[in-house]
């Protein structure tokens, strides 16, 4: 068998897949190497987001969504439901079963555009005529060749110092996907996208859950009207969190952890907990990577050093995702492993920064696109807001969820719209709308313009679009 390949994509995640199949389809021969296996020993290609992240937590948020929709809302549709129990077994059966036939798709993906795939660890050997030699380190060792590498092996998740993760009582976000029963007590550290949405999915199952943050303000990344409306239904929901609270000290044992830590008031204190969720951010992935072998450049956060354009300081030598600058998204990911696919093709690959959407998928959802009003007033630049409700939306009010708000900002002087931000129900789905707008430079003039289905929620979009005008219709 020819070892030999045009591309070489280390990494299987959202990134290096996409990255691949874009490859082949671009008429390139293509290999993609990853190590991931299922408990099974199969092989798991999909990466963090696949088999412990973006899917097996949205399986398990749709599942305990259910479970609280029945359990305390249904009775207002005129549904009784009788005694309503979680079997936690069946919905983790469920979630893995998401996870397997998303690494089925992938693995058919592969074979159906020709990409030749690898079960094992990659790691450079070195630099070679044309090109470098890649090993792969699996059941049958092998080494590969390839012109042009695609590095793309994600992120890790970042431990608290002195605590290692047994994925018992002290839990990264994949023991947080795989807890056995619903606890009694359960402490996150984190506030964040991971601690939100994994703290979400145990307090809709009953869990006594308390999340706590290190920094003073919540969700600082988000527009703050939209933070605000947030924290509010999270605090409604019974979901603790407790800002300005800097961890001193867990103590963990097999009954359960004591997190000693000074709260925003200075003083000491302590939580008891069956277990604590660590979701205090992930890091640039290249366990095994050896990248010493073909010279090539990391920062001090251990990401690789890239271009504007993913090119590392080794000509023919890209990287992509997680391991690079830039926000930890699987849809950036994806974004760049098509781009860097078409510039290796000579074709001019696009990824803007600008436009790339932001989601946490809690209820409330939370999403947004461009720059936020906190980011405006700190760069000096001039803009005007329109803001529309979910409750004066008649199929929110159908739908039996009203909480939220659709919030646009645009230029005052050209009427671009610089930004879009929504929490409400579905605000994943709606945000696309305003991605779609602002890659076309539309102004919220074009979008109040336009004629939307009614009733729908994507109305809330034009009507905030109408109120940056001071014109909304509906409230």
């Amino acid at each position: 068998m020819d070892m030999h390949f045009d591309v070489i994509v280390i990494g299987a995640g959202p990134g290096g897949y996409i990255a691949a199949i874009r490859a082949a389809q671009l008429g390139m021969k293509v290999a993609c190497v990853d190590a991931w296996k299922n408990k099974d020993g199969k092989p798991a290609p999909g990466g963090t987001c696949n088999n412990i992240g973006c899917i097996p937590s949205k399986a398990l948020l749709q599942s305990s969504e259910n479970f609280e929709q029945a359990k305390h809302h249904f009775g207002s549709h005129g549904i009784s439901t009788g005694d309503l129990r979680m079997d936690v077994t069946t919905m983790l059966e469920r979630k893995n079963q998401v996870v397997k036939s998303s690494n089925e798709g992938i693995l058919y993906l592969f074979r159906k555009n020709k990409v030749q795939f690898f079960n094992g660890l990659a790691s450079f050997t070195r630099a070679v005529d044309g090109g470098f030699e890649v090993s792969v380190a699996a059941d049958e060792a092998v080494t590969l060749v390839g012109k042009q590498i695609i590095v793309a092996t994600g992120s890790n998740v970042r431990p608290l110092p002195n605590l290692p993760f047994d994925e018992r009582v002290v839990l990264s976000n994949d023991g947080a996907l795989d807890i056995a029963a619903v606890p009694d007590r359960l402490a996150v550290i984190g506030a964040g996208v991971i601690g939100l949405e994994l703290g979400s999915v145990w307090r809709r199952l009953g869990a006594d859950v308390t999340i706590l943050e290190g920094l003073p303000s919540f969700l600082p990344i988000v527009d703050q009207a939209i933070a605000k409306e947030a924290k509010k239904a999270f605090d409604k929901q019974n979901l603790k969190v407790e800002l300005g609270a800097k961890v001193r000290e867990v103590n963990a044992t097999e009954a359960g952890v004591t997190i000693h830590y000074t709260d925003s008031q200075g003083q000491t204190q302590s939580l008891q907990a069956d277990k604590v969720i660590v979701a205090i951010g992930r890091v640039p992935n290249t366990e095994g990577l050896n990248p010493a072998a073909v010279g090539l450049q990391l920062d001090e956060r251990g990401a690789v050093v890239v271009d504007d354009e993913c090119r590392t300081n080794v000509p023919g030598i890209w990287a992509i995702g997680d391991v690079v600058r830039g926000p930890m998204l699987a849809h950036k990911a994806e974004e760049e492993g098509v781009a860097v696919a078409e510039r290796i093709a000579g074709q001019h690959g696009h990824v803007d920064f600008n436009t790339i959407p932001n989601v946490i998928y809690t209820s409330p959802e939370i999403a947004w696109v461009g720059r936020t009003e906190q980011q405006l007033k700190e760069q000096g630049t001039a803009y005007r807001i329109g803001s529309f409700p979910f409750m004066a939306n008649g199929r929110a009010r159908a739908l039996g969820d009203t909480t939220g708000l659709v919030k646009v900002i645009a230029d005052p002087a050209t009427d671009e719209i610089l930004g879009v931000h929504v929490v409400g129900p579905q605000a994943s789905e709606l945000v696309a709308e305003a991605v779609i707008a602002m890659a076309f430079k539309a102004s919220s003039e074009d979008i109040a313009r336009i004629c939307f289905a009614h009733p729908t929620l994507s109305e809330t979009f034009k009507e905030a679009s109408l109120a940056v005008d001071k014109r909304a219709l509906n409230f």
